[in-house]
């Protein structure tokens, strides 16, 4: 288990190199100068190209390649050109704020979409499972910020029942946590009806039957366990996905969390903040998957991890 998890962490030191290479390359190339930006449209050539030393964006591309890689190796990513203060206060404000997002979509999601699929199995080819894999279909299909907009329209102008943006109750969090766990409900509904109709087939199912344990027995005991192996997996990516997925709803719904700052860190071209913050949605995502490999010994004991 050790190596295996050493081994992980090494890929994982990979992953990351490669992420800061396209992050350091990919906002570099964007149209428009960061000094310039910052300074207006009044400032002199001679203001901007102080600025821009002083930024170290007089430098050639290598020379700032090396120095970033090196301040990352150490967790320095400076101060934010926009905020004017350490890039990693400005993201630890927001944290908080895009986690409560995230697993409140999570816990939704999972909530729906575990009885949808095990009733859809359970009538397999019958009116409920027709209409549940339809709804499914349609989760998953749906764009975000089409599906947030409506919710706004309906639930917030409309019937005014919830407010439309902020983050400063609980009843803020409905909207945008709901628009972003439909896609993932549709996902896990799928797959927890296909993965009980494979284990429902199974030789050991038919002999828990054949002993006389009792149905729902059965289907918590032996079924669901066994379904759980691919749900996890997937489960895992999708919660990676729902970081990405966040920027487009905190947009929205103007929620204070590192997708909305992440998209006024790109208007604002602040290099620092940005290569930060796509730093921890990759970190995360890696973490998040080293995790959903560790929980397959828990849920299955036959598997075993070198």
């Amino acid at each position: 288990m050790a190596h295996y998890i050493l081994q992980r962490l090494l890929y994982a030191v990979f992953v990351l190199w490669g992420a800061l290479t396209v992050i350091f390359l990919v906002v570099r190339i964007l149209p428009g100068d960061p000094a310039s930006m910052m300074l207006g449209a009044g400032a002199t050539q001679t203001e901007i190209d102080a600025l821009r030393q002083n930024l170290g964006l007089d430098a050639s591309l290598p020379e700032q390649y090396v120095s970033f890689m090196s301040e990352a190796a150490r967790l320095d990513f400076g101060e934010s050109l926009w905020l004017r203060r350490p890039v990693l206060d400005s993201i630890g404000e927001r944290i908080a704020a895009t986690g409560r997002l995230a697993i409140a979509a999570v816990i939704l999601a999972v909530a729906i979409s575990f009885p949808l699929g095990i009733v859809a199995a359970l009538r397999q080819r019958g009116p409920i499972d027709y209409a549940v894999s339809v709804l499914s279909l349609i989760g998953q299909s749906v764009p975000g910020f089409w599906l947030g907009i409506m919710l706004i329209l309906i639930f917030a102008r409309q019937l005014r029942w919830l407010p439309s943006a902020g983050s400063q109750t609980p009843q803020h969090l409905i909207l945008p946590a709901i628009t972003l766990a439909l896609p993932l409900v549709g996902v896990l509904t799928r797959l927890v009806r296909s993965g009980l109709l494979e284990v429902m087939h199974e030789d050991y199912i038919r002999t828990a039957r054949a002993k006389g344990i009792a149905p729902h027995a059965v289907l918590t005991r032996h079924a669901m366990r066994n379904m759980l192996i691919p749900v996890i997996t997937v489960l895992g990516i999708q919660l990676g996905n729902l970081l990405g997925g966040a920027v487009i709803v905190e947009t929205v719904f103007g929620w204070p969390g590192i997708g909305r700052l992440l998209v006024d860190a790109i208007t604002k071209r602040d290099y620092p903040l940005v290569q930060a913050a796509i730093l921890f949605i990759t970190t995360t995502f890696v973490l998040i998957n080293l995790i959903v490999d560790l929980s397959y010994v828990y849920l299955d004991p036959r598997i075993r991890l070198r």
